[in-house]
């Protein structure tokens, strides 16, 4: 009796799961963005970096392999802030004052440019994400039509809608599993974007100082 209750409310289960899909998305330029953060696709310098220009030699920060470590260092967000930040102060503070700007101006590029590109990557990552899901969506619905056309016929196979009912009550549990995981997934870039603000504040700060 439960089976047939189940084989009865899945297909409308599925269509639920994959109608409400599209109402995901917010607002903005691109409506089939499934974040409620706005999609940002790259940053600028400006909105993370509050001191004045960098020089032209900043650019140069990945062929000294000491700021390329350091900034893979501190990027990785298994490092806690706090101590990536204490590990920037130390850097600056073993500096000679006369070297501290070029380095420290480097190391800010360098975290710019390595951060700035892990979070498109991000952003790349979660529309090719969102895209698979609208077609699975779209693959839901039209098994879950199938499956009650199927039970509607007096002489349908009981075996294959059984079959059918419980793959389709399988795959509308992983398609609500990858739409929750998705939530979390979208707060990536947003991470990423605050760290690498903390980080530039502290470099800015340690060349105040200097």
């Amino acid at each position: 009796m439960l089976r047939l209750l189940l084989r009865r409310i899945i297909p409308a289960a599925a269509v639920a799961a994959a109608a409400a899909w599209p109402v995901l998305a917010a607002q903005g330029d691109d409506p089939d963005w499934p974040c409620i953060q706005r999609k940002v696709p790259e940053l600028s310098l400006g909105q993370v970096w509050t001191g004045g220009d960098l020089p032209r030699t900043a650019a140069d920060w990945s062929k000294d392999s000491g700021i390329s470590a350091l900034v893979t260092e501190l990027s990785a967000r298994r490092v806690p802030l706090a101590e990536a930040q204490q590990k920037i102060k130390s850097y600056a503070e073993g500096l000679p004052v006369s070297e501290r700007e070029r380095h420290m101006t480097m190391l800010m590029q360098g975290l710019f440019d390595h951060m700035n590109r892990e979070r498109s990557d991000v952003v790349g990552g979660i529309a090719r994400y969102a895209h698979r899901q609208r077609d699975m969506a779209a693959r839901l619905r039209q098994e879950a039509s199938a499956v009650d056309a199927l039970r509607a016929k007096p002489d349908a196979d009981t075996n294959e809608l059984t079959a059918r009912s419980d793959r389709l009550a399988f795959q509308t549990r992983v398609f609500r599993e990858r739409t929750e995981s998705l939530s979390f997934v979208c707060e990536v870039p947003t991470l990423i974007e605050q760290r690498l603000y903390a980080l530039a504040k502290t470099i800015a700060e340690a060349l105040k100082h200097q």
